[in-house]
């Protein structure tokens, strides 16, 4: 396990939060991830790091693997100017990752607390399966428990029917 995964799951061990953790070869894409044939694949997150056209607002979208997302039509529920997918550089320098390990945990890593952090309304109160930091391995965490971390963190959350 990488260094980033081994801080996330000491984070939650010091804090007594349960997970389970499964390691895997390396997945850059939801179907790769699909193809692993991971326990309950219907927990896991796609996780999508957007920004608008000016770089003043930052989004990161947990939504279900099997839903896509309207930027235009997120937009006009966000409020907001046109959204883009934030580059590999805004990944790295925001939340420390890389391209293929996106994740809420990389809120962790966002000191200015710029990200919103949105979550599809079907992930509220259920099992949810993300990367720790690292796209070689998988948690699964009581989703109540990720926004905690999340609001503990300073990032506001917001929920959405995408």
């Amino acid at each position: 396990m990488t260094e980033q995964a081994q801080a996330v799951v000491k984070f939650l061990n010091d804090r007594e939060i349960k997970f389970d953790i499964v390691e895997h070869n390396a997945v850059y894409t939801i179907d790769e991830m699909l193809e692993l044939n991971l326990p309950n694949q219907d927990a896991i997150a796609k996780n999508l790091f957007i920004r608008d056209d000016k770089k003043k607002n930052y989004y990161l979208l947990v939504i279900r693997e099997d839903k896509r997302v309207q930027l235009k039509s997120l937009r006009q529920k966000l409020g907001s100017r046109p959204l883009t997918f934030a580059s590999e550089n805004d990944l790295s320098k925001i939340l420390g990752l890389t391209k293929g390990a996106v994740t809420p945990f990389g809120i962790l890593n966002d000191d200015e607390r710029k990200v919103k952090v949105i979550f599809d309304e079907s992930f509220h109160e259920t099992l949810i399966g993300v990367h720790p930091n690292d796209n070689t391995a998988t948690i699964w965490l009581d989703s109540s428990d990720l926004i905690s971390i999340i609001e503990q963190h300073g990032n506001s959350i917001e929920f959405m029917e995408m």
